[in-house]
């Protein structure tokens, strides 16, 4: 394969600001609704797999429809400049985040999960001021600490007074993300989203094929309705067509702009753990989701 370059990069028809804005908006949106089913389809997955049989078949699938586009369209490898960006988002996106959540599941539900990591978008926006090299204002550290308190408050609590593995495996999970979302956010301003994901899932085969047959050889797989429908999902529609729109989206808005919008994220999941998983929300979880939602907006605001 030939390498993708400034000099032979396709050209772009330009497209007037308003209208682009608007499918930006859009794009991102559609990735936000794709992610908050997340969490529920990998509760439906571990039905019938293990944690570590998920999170690789999931990245192998997502991995072989990235990679038949790539070969179909004819798509050039990106330049080796790009390389350790795609890492990052490999590391973060691909194998890091999914890894930790699904860990996270085997005993937490998807109501406090969501919650947890509805610091997301705040832990997203300070990583890419950091990466930038801006210098947030105190309004922006006041309401973020403000956030941050929120969340370790409510998972204490919800943990009888001490944070459990499964709490310790979401926050880690919250930093590995955003770096993961702030480079593929980079990395789609010069290349198509579509290719950052795709490249990033093609990177990691050497890693998830060989682990896929490991963890089947360990964990037991069950097949169900809801299993194979986890993770068909999280497959298809988390780890590939939404990170596609998502990166398309935070390409023509800009980061900060397409955090704004996942700020509905754990609220969509609390709809959905009750829709489709039958949970019973404490009064708590949506009132700690609501004020980090008035607190990451705050932070968007500040940073203008």
């Amino acid at each position: 394969m030939r390498t993708q370059s400034s000099a032979t990069a396709p050209t772009r028809i330009a497209v007037s600001g308003p209208t682009k804005a608007s499918a930006g908006t859009l794009q991102a949106a559609l990735g936000v609704i794709a992610f908050s089913l997340t969490f529920p389809a990998t509760a439906w997955g571990l039905e019938g797999f293990g944690p570590w049989s998920l999170v690789a078949v999931r990245s192998v699938l997502a991995a072989l429809i990235a990679g038949g586009c790539l070969l179909a369209l004819r798509v050039p490898l990106p330049a080796r400049s790009h390389w350790p960006g795609l890492a990052v988002v490999a590391a973060g996106v691909v194998v890091g985040f999914p890894l930790l959540t699904t860990l996270a599941l085997q005993t937490s539900t998807t109501a406090h999960a969501a919650v947890v990591v509805g610091l997301l978008p705040l832990t997203t926006a300070l990583l890419s001021a950091l990466r930038v090299g801006t210098r947030p204002s105190r309004t922006f550290w006041t309401a973020a600490l403000a956030g941050a308190t929120a969340v370790v408050a409510f998972t204490v609590q919800q943990s009888g007074g001490a944070l459990t593995s499964a709490d310790l495996y979401l926050f880690a999970a919250l930093l590995v993300c955003a770096a993961g979302y702030t480079e593929g956010g980079r990395l789609a301003r010069v290349m198509p989203g579509w290719q950052v994901v795709g490249w990033a899932l093609v990177l990691c085969l050497p890693l998830t094929v060989p682990a896929t047959a490991l963890a089947l050889t360990y964990e037991p797989v069950r097949l169900t309705a809801h299993s194979v429908t986890g993770v068909l999902w999280v497959a298809a529609g988390s780890q590939f067509l939404g990170l596609v729109v998502w990166y398309r989206g935070m390409a023509a808005i800009g980061i900060p702009k397409a955090s704004q919008l996942q700020l509905a994220q754990p609220l969509l999941t609390l709809v959905w753990s009750v829709l489709l998983l039958g949970e019973h929300l404490t009064v708590a979880a949506p009132l700690t989701a609501a004020a980090v939602l008035v607190c990451i907006a705050v932070t968007q605001r500040a940073r203008g």
